[in-house]
């Protein structure tokens, strides 16, 4: 009877784990999601941070980047605006979804879906990723 009850309450022990895999594998990956969403909307919001300075003349800029930033770098090592140095992104994130800091850059003069950059100026962030997120849209259109 001991016997028989142990291999019962092994097979439900099983089953049970096996149900909770998939849940533990897609908390994962709305965990990376989740912090790509808020290290683009951290650079953006820098990058639209350094474009407003620059609208308003705190700084001066090159005439063919119309106010936004050449680089990511420039972001993190700030900029001088009246005697004092100014950041607007204290490091560059570590992209979740590729492990690495590098991002894909979109300059202005750039078509909206080109995937080269053109290195006039930085105007958008997006992650290298060719992956499919679980709400089925590219990585790399966010």
């Amino acid at each position: 009877m001991t016997l028989l009850e142990l291999i019962i309450a092994c097979s439900i022990l099983l089953i049970l784990a096996s149900a909770a895999l998939p849940i533990a594998k897609f908390t994962v990956i709305r965990s990376k999601e989740s912090d790509l969403h808020r290290d683009l909307r951290e650079m953006r919001d820098a990058i639209d941070r350094y474009k407003d300075a620059a609208d308003k003349g705190a700084m001066q800029i090159k005439a063919d980047s119309l106010g936004y930033p050449p680089d990511l770098e420039t972001l993190v090592n700030g900029v001088d605006i009246q005697d004092k140095k100014v950041k607007f992104l204290r490091r560059i994130p570590v992209d979740p979804m590729t492990g690495t800091a590098e991002w894909g850059l979109r300059s202005n003069q750039d078509d909206a879906d080109s995937d080269s950059f053109g290195g006039q100026n930085v105007f958008d962030v997006h992650t290298k990723s060719q992956g499919t997120a679980l709400d089925g849209t590219k990585y790399s259109t966010w």
